[in-house]
């Protein structure tokens, strides 16, 4: 017999903070289910901790056979990035594409396009962080009845703040507050529409808050001190309580003999990854290749580092960060850091003269559209040609791609020099260190090709992965090569770890058990069997025991 599931995810929550404020009593309905049923916790790929989770889990197989690494894709043949959105699906597809036989709602998971494939309602892009599709839904006429209705998400692609300004940050909390009581109102209504054999929708408002708030919640970041004082109450945990609230509220109308599934495919802690990968790891490959040359962040090379940066010169990250461009004009570098970005904005062609040789103006790349203007990364594309390896944008580990001959238009590395170069450069990423606390920069850094010239189409565009540590947050690193790099003040406060959780209830499940920890993966074909669902033998993960009984694989 199909028995329904309702599979509620919340986005990059971290288990370990939630646990910690259960056991303080909060999130009662989230506690209440942990003591009804079972819970565990879940691992995921440290590599590519970002972007890949959703894809993982929506079609069950690892980003080495999807092939599907980041929304951000280099163009072969060039020195140029995309966006490649979302993963299309077409060969693996979405786990619940069940056929007739499977009645399934779809409410704003991320990153999977709304699809006539779905037997019943696909609604996308109402307000999950990041979506990476375009707001739609199947039937066409859903989604805009259900923002007559119940209205739109205020935060949809605008759940963001640089976490030194306080004032945006803390007014994400009423952003988020209203689309998430909005996605419960929303949700109440879709469950009483059909009984579904699967009803899911995912809180993006759970990845806002660690990104926005860890700052003003988690002693761990650097600047916790300096702004918990000056906040009333803690920001991320009054989101997460809306969103416990939200679940009981959902869960009202759910029908009597419903399995509860509660997951994160992927967790969050300080935010250790932002200036590495976008700032400080295109900086360090510029470095090298240009010995004795500073592009960016030279702005106190010896001595003693000062406090961190609490405030911006402006309101742009990216223009501060522009702003300590080595300049040897002193008009130039006086107007750059000095002028009012409006009257910057009418004389930046003669500030910011086009420069073949020279990184890219972030502004500019704005008015042309370019990908990500706002990281670093992107604005040293003009000189990647010539450098012997470049730092590819991310928005999370750290990419590198090695200038190949043969393989870059105007490639730099030859090939019987690959595997050398690798090395040299994975040993001089090893010797990075926070300059506050001596700590490693680099956990690992992944080797993605066996040779120069392995094309696998479904590899990464990097050459080499850097997964950066997460003990510190930090905003200045030095390098026995190239010397200090920083500081440069923080920009998203909290960054993903490669762990999540699953929290099941419901008929079968036994009450108040830890499960072993099992894999992300293991997420799609555990709700297929808490369905009564035949489980696709692409499916990489396995049934997590949870029930009390358990199905074949089909």
């Amino acid at each position: 017999m199909n028995r329904p599931v309702i599979a509620i995810g919340l986005d990059a929550a971290e288990p370990s903070v939630l646990e910690e404020w259960m056991a303080q009593g909060y999130l009662k309905n989230l506690r209440r289910l942990r003591e009804n049923g079972a819970y565990g916790r879940l691992k995921n790929f440290e590599a590519f901790s970002a972007e890949t989770p959703w894809t993982t889990f929506l079609t069950g197989c690892s980003p080495h056979t999807t092939g599907y690494w980041s929304p951000l894709k280099f163009k072969e043949g060039t020195y140029e990035v995309g966006t490649v959105a979302a993963y299309d699906f077409e060969e693996y597809p979405p786990f619940y594409a069940l056929g007739e036989d499977f009645r399934i709602a779809i409410f704003d998971m991320p990153q999977i396009r709304a699809s006539s494939k779905t037997n019943g309602i696909h609604v996308g892009a109402w307000g999950a962080h990041s979506p990476q599709v375009p707001s739609a839904s199947y039937p066409e006429s859903l989604f805009q009845e259900l923002v007559e209705k119940h209205g739109n998400h205020p935060g949809l692609h605008k759940d963001y703040a640089v976490c030194v300004d306080l004032k945006t940050t803390l007014s994400l909390v009423d952003i988020l507050k209203t689309g998430i009581a909005r996605r419960a109102e929303i949700c109440r209504d879709l469950l009483q529409r059909d009984r579904w054999n699967l009803f899911m929708t995912v809180f993006g408002e759970a990845h806002a808050a660690g990104h926005n708030f860890w700052q003003l919640s988690q002693p761990d970041h650097p600047l916790y001190q300096h702004f918990r004082s000056k906040v009333s109450s803690d920001p991320m945990l009054e989101i997460f309580e809306a969103i416990d609230e939200a679940i009981g509220r959902i869960l009202e109308k759910a029908p009597a003999d419903a399995r509860v599934v509660v997951f994160s495919a992927h967790g969050m802690g300080a935010n250790t990854m932002d200036l590495p990968s976008t700032t400080f790891l295109p900086e360090f490959l510029y470095r090298l290749s240009f010995p004795g040359k500073q592009a960016l962040l030279n702005n106190c090379p010896t001595g003693e580092l000062p406090e961190p940066i609490t405030k911006l010169n402006w309101k742009y990250w990216e223009r501060h960060i522009w702003g300590t461009k080595t300049e040897k004009n002193p008009l130039r570098k006086f107007l750059r850091t000095q002028t009012p970005t409006r009257i910057y904005r009418a004389i930046e062609d003669w500030i910011e003269p086009n420069i073949p040789s020279d990184l890219a103006p972030p502004l500019r790349l704005k008015k042309q559209s370019r990908i990500v203007p706002f990281e670093p990364a992107s604005w040293y594309a003009p000189l990647w040609s010539k450098m012997k390896a470049f730092a590819l944008p991310s928005f999370s580990e750290g990419y590198v791609r090695i200038n190949l001959k043969g393989r870059e238009p105007e490639g730099i590395v030859a090939p019987e020099d690959y595997e050398a170069v690798c090395e040299e450069l994975t040993q001089q990423i090893y010797a990075m260190c926070d300059a506050r606390t001596g700590v490693r920069m680099a956990k690992d850094v992944i080797k993605t090709r066996k040779s120069a010239f392995d094309n696998d189409p479904r590899l990464p565009d990097a050459d080499l992965v850097v997964v950066w540590q997460e003990e510190y947050a930090t905003d200045t690193v030095e390098s026995p090569a190239v010397g200090r790099i920083g500081p440069a003040p923080h920009y998203r406060a909290g960054s993903h770890r490669p762990e999540g959780f699953i929290l099941a209830t419901g008929q079968d499940v036994p009450q108040n058990v830890t499960i072993p920890t099992g894999h992300a993966l293991d997420l799609a074909p555990t709700i297929l069997n808490m369905m009564n669902a035949p489980i696709a033998e692409h499916l990489e993960g396995s049934v997590l025991p949870i029930l009390q009984e358990s199905f074949m694989t089909v």
